[in-house]
């Protein structure tokens, strides 16, 4: 069971985790934005890559 300690120490965590996410991601916006260009096209070829594999095994059955 959780208790009440658990549920504040849970809440106190992930309340504090994403604040650290948050200032880390402010404090190297800029560097991201010189070495990471154009990392959409990176996401695209993944979701395709995925697509291309879940149509290849849906289809399979139909070959």
């Amino acid at each position: 069971m959780f208790t009440t300690g658990r549920l504040l120490f849970t809440l106190f965590f992930v309340v504090c985790f994403i604040l650290g996410l948050v200032w880390s991601y402010r404090k190297e916006k800029n560097i991201n934005k010189i070495h990471f260009n154009k990392t959409y096209r990176i996401l695209f070829a993944i979701i395709l890559f995925f697509t291309v594999l879940f149509l290849i095994v849906k289809l399979r059955k139909f070959i």
